[in-house]
This record gives C-alpha cells, sequence and structure tokens, in this order.
C-alpha cells in the first residue's frame, strides 16, 4: 500500500469501519518504518488492506479491513495469510492483536490459524467495548 491509495480507501475505510481509525492515522502510518501495509485489489478496486507493525522480536496487527461486499469470500483470511507470512519474514516470534468482544467473525478467523486467547483490554474500542487480546506464537 502506498499513499496514492489513500484515496481510493478512504471511501471503504469510512463506510465499513466508522468507529475505527482516521484516514489521517493510516497516512502516518504508512511513513512508519516499523509498519507494513498491504492490499488486495480486484480488477477495478481496491477490496481490502491490512497493516501489521514489526518491533523488536515480535509484531502487532494493527486492522485488517474488507469491503462490505467482499466479506465472507476469503479476503480477510488472505490478509492475515501474507501478515503471517511478513512476520515469519522478519524473524519475529509471536504476532499479537486486539479483537472486538463483539467481532464474532474476526474471532473465529483468528481461531482458525490458532491465534490464543491471552486476555482482555476493557474498554479498547472507544471507551466502550473490550477487546479480546490475542496471539500466535511462531
Amino acid at each position: 500500500m502506498t499513499l496514492s491509495d489513500l484515496d481510493e480507501i478512504t471511501d471503504t475505510f469510512e463506510k465499513d469501519f466508522p468507529c475505527s481509525w482516521k484516514v489521517s492515522t493510516l497516512k502516518s502510518e504508512l511513513n512508519n518504518l516499523s509498519s507494513q501495509y498491504i492490499l488486495i485489489r480486484s480488477a477495478s478496486e481496491i477490496i481490502g488492506f491490512a497493516g501489521v507493525w514489526l518491533s523488536v522480536d515480535d509484531a502487532h496487527i494493527t486492522n485488517i479491513v474488507v469491503k462490505n461486499s467482499y466479506r465472507n469470500k476469503g479476503i480477510g483470511s488472505l490478509l492475515l495469510e501474507k501478515l503471517i507470512e511478513i512476520t515469519k519474514e522478519n524473524c519475529k516470534v509471536s504476532l499479537t492483536l486486539e479483537v472486538n468482544t463483539k467481532n464474532i467473525y474476526a474471532q473465529k478467523l483468528y481461531n482458525k490459524y490458532n491465534f490464543k486467547n491471552l486476555g482482555i483490554r476493557k474498554k479498547y474500542y472507544n471507551g466502550t467495548d473490550d477487546a479480546f487480546i490475542m496471539t500466535l506464537y511462531l
């Protein structure tokens, strides 16, 4: 993903994830040397993207976004598999994320890839919703 992709992503981001990051935050992330962002494009549009922070010995998934009209078609799995690959290529020992306790679909995706629920962050999302802390040991 590059800065030039942000205009197209803005529409998807605001419609499909209205409570998530601002586009300005995503722009900052693309300039962060510790971050890597990927995207999936159909013939005519960006249909999903994901990001990961790489630190000393671990990695942290920042987000996985799939356009509503492309959900339940394996796009999230493809993005997650690529983030796992990036994590391994950079010799990290684990990959961690937070997922809303109400987001059953995302939890199923992470469970499918053997992420373990290690705890909870109270009121992590918008000061109201809790998040599970999930980690995959590589």
